[in-house]
């Protein structure tokens, strides 16, 4: 074997190495920053008990906190965000407060209507007042969940696809030398 030949068979396994290692600091970062203590499912369905319930925000939790939990819902947690976005019928108003609260109901919904899954670290609460408003609608009931049965966040997957892409772009260069 050449020189650049064993050069190449290094850099490939280094690749792979780098591509093993990332993914998995990433998945860790990721775990780490999720702000709900459990990701248990759901147990019992407050809904059919009480009557209809929708999980919103609480006002004067900290500010951060309830960024974190908003971004886990609407990332690792899948609720369907697309209605807080802007031009969306519940962009306004444009409040932490107000997003959260439609992407925890959404979470929520999809989930069970159960306590645990209005919880979000501390930064939500269930309650049986409609916070709909305007042309914003808060869903009630259990939904079927909009999020692809694929998750955006599989490392296993991503890995290999960039194993795949290390190996073609190695090839190529293989051939050019």
């Amino acid at each position: 074997m050449s020189m650049k030949g064993w050069a190449l068979q290094c850099l490939l396994l280094l690749e792979c190495y780098l591509v093993l290692t990332a993914d998995s600091v990433a998945q860790e970062k990721a775990d780490t920053a999720i702000p709900v203590t459990t990701l248990s499912p759901p147990e019992g369905n407050t809904t059919f008990l009480d009557g209809t319930t929708w999980c919103v925000a609480l006002a004067g939790v900290s500010q951060v906190d309830l960024k974190n939990a908003l971004d886990w819902a609407c990332g690792l947690g899948m609720a369907d965000c697309r209605e807080i976005q802007e031009g969306g019928a519940c962009s306004q108003p444009d409040t932490l407060l107000s997003r959260a609260s439609y992407a925890f109901n959404n979470y929520y919904q999809q989930n069970g209507n159960s306590d645990i899954a209005c919880n979000f670290g501390g930064t939500a609460t269930v309650t049986k007042a409609n916070p709909s408003y305007g042309k914003c609608v808060y869903a009630s009931g259990s939904l079927v969940s909009s999020a692809p049965m694929l998750s955006k966040h599989n490392p296993i997957s991503i890995m290999w696809w960039k194993l795949i892409a290390a190996a073609v772009v190695l090839g190529r260069l293989i051939q050019l030398v």
